[in-house]
Order: C-alpha cells, then sequence, then structure tokens
C-alpha cells in the first residue's frame, strides 16, 4: 500500500469510514454557524464521544449519514447541539460574584421591590440550574419572612439554555445533597429540604423563576430590561467577535446602573466597553445610572 493511501483514524479504533476527519469539521461548522460555539481540532474526541450514541440511537451508522439527518431535521439538530453543549457546574461558582450581589446589589433591589417596582434578573447560560438556584437563594436571603414576602413582589428570574436536557434538570430543582455543600448553610436550611441524600429547591425559590429554551446567538423574545445579567463560562465557547456581540447585546439589555457578571477568564471587549464599567473581579455595571 502506498503512504498516501493510509487513512489515519481520528477516534483511535473507529474506522474513518465511521468518523472521519471530514465529519469532525463538518459538524464544527454546523455547530459554530448555529451556537457560535467552536471546537478546535483537539475537541475531535469529545465530538465522537457525545454524538456517537446518537449516531447509534438513529440506526444511520455513520456521523456522514447522521450530519445529513441534522440537517433535515431541527428536532435532530437541536439534540446534537445539546448533546455537544458543556454542561459542568456548580454551587456558588466563583462566589465572589454572589458575596457582590448580596453585600452591593441585593439592598437596592429590595427597594425597588418595597416600592413595587419590578426586578429582572437573567441567568444566560443556565445549564442544569445550580447557577439560577444559587442566585435565587442570595436574593431571598437570611431571613425566611422577609424572603418570603420578596418572593410575592415583582421579582422574576429568568434562567435560559439550549440544552433542554439541562433545563429539566434545572426545572426539577432536586440534586445530590453533597452538590450544595458550596453554599452558606443557613441558606441551605432555609430554602432547601433534604431527603433520603437529595436536596430539593422549596416553592419560595421555585415562585419566581422561569425556564426557557433560548439560543443566544438568536433572536431574544423579551420585554423590558434586567437588572442583572449573569452569563459565566458560557463565552469561552466562542470567537471573539462573536463574544464582542454578545456582551453588547447583554450591555443593552441591562438597565442603567444593572450589572454584569461574567466567568473569570473572560473580559469586556469591542463595543460594551463603552457602555460598562468594571466594579469588580469580571463584575461589569452598566454606565448612565
Amino acid at each position: 500500500m502506498m503512504a498516501t493511501d493510509i487513512v489515519t483514524e481520528l477516534v483511535p479504533g473507529v474506522s474513518p469510514d465511521i468518523y472521519g476527519a471530514a465529519d469532525f469539521s463538518e459538524v464544527s461548522r454546523i455547530v459554530q454557524d448555529a451556537v457560535g460555539i467552536v471546537l478546535p481540532q483537539g475537541k475531535a474526541m469529545l465530538v465522537y464521544s457525545r454524538l456517537a450514541p446518537l449516531v447509534r440511537a438513529t440506526g444511520l451508522v455513520t456521523f456522514g449519514r447522521y450530519i445529513e439527518a441534522m440537517r433535515a431535521d431541527p428536532e435532530e439538530m437541536g439534540r446534537a447541539v445539546a448533546a455537544l453543549t458543556t454542561n459542568h457546574t456548580f454551587f456558588y461558582r466563583e462566589a465572589h460574584h454572589f458575596e457582590h450581589l448580596r453585600d452591593h446589589v441585593r439592598p437596592a433591589l429590595i427597594e425597588k421591590l418595597r416600592r413595587r417596582d419590578a426586578v429582572r434578573i437573567w441567568s444566560a447560560g443556565c445549564s442544569s440550574g445550580e447557577e439560577t438556584w444559587s442566585i435565587v437563594m442570595t436574593l431571598l436571603g437570611t431571613d425566611r419572612a422577609a424572603g418570603v414576602d420578596l418572593t410575592h413582589r415583582d421579582l422574576r428570574v429568568l434562567a435560559s439554555d439550549i440544552a433542554p436536557h439541562a433545563l429539566h434538570k434545572a426545572m426539577g430543582g432536586v440534586y445530590a445533597a453533597g452538590d450544595l455543600k458550596p453554599v452558606p448553610s443557613e441558606l441551605r436550611l432555609l430554602w432547601t429540604a433534604e431527603e433520603h441524600g437529595k436536596v430539593a429547591l422549596a416553592e419560595p425559590p421555585r415562585s419566581i423563576v422561569r425556564f426557557r429554551t433560548l439560543n443566544l446567538l438568536g433572536d431574544w423574545p423579551i420585554r423590558g430590561r434586567f437588572d442583572a445579567i449573569f452569563c459565566r463560562n458560557v463565552m469561552i465557547y466562542f470567537d471573539a467577535p462573536t463574544n464582542e456581540r454578545l456582551v453588547h447585546r447583554f450591555a443593552e439589555a441591562l438597565i442603567p446602573g444593572g450589572y454584569l457578571y461574567i466567568g473569570h477568564s473572560e473580559r469586556v471587549t469591542g463595543p460594551a466597553s463603552d457602555l460598562l464599567e468594571l466594579v469588580g473581579p469580571t463584575i461589569y455595571r452598566r454606565r448612565g445610572a
């Protein structure tokens, strides 16, 4: 056999006829066009491991045929994108954000609610809900009666993600008991209930959250603007131009004086820099208050 006839396996033990370099390139292109996620060459194994179960489930055998099915069927495309979405998160991740919310933002939000004004928070890219529930427990605070009173006012938290399976877990609000260890104990005791090694969010925090499937790069069917937006460790999967466009949209979706919280390795650049000022580690405030 000539050297030029040798076909390299992209994944050890998997025939290039099943999954080859052209398949990986096409999946990468489709996913970037659909949701902005960049999949470099080093992610070839990840793509295989995430999509192979879907290829088997459809009986299409090869990735090439499965890619054709993705193009032809929006529901299959959605399943593939959801499978490729990284959903790693945990409660009170980057705790300084929640401390800032508690100490510097929450008092003003409570005053707004007591004046019967609306307060809106967005957990964008909420994954399986750990961030969302950390926000909500922080907002409700350590006084149960006062926290329950807040839930009876015009307070809503939007939790959005592109992956339906992640949203399903977030909506369920049930986690292993050990998952909530990072949450301050006084908040866990007030706003969750533990039974048989599982922890469930109580009804007061559940009552103010609205879950939605949403592609951050698509249309946002959202009315009004937000007092705070959390979008953390999502933009690391996008390229720089996509990040700049997305952050600018976030900035425009904030009220003057509203806050944007992003991941520890993410930064605000581009046109949004004129609208946002850095006020803490990866915490930005909309100018104009």
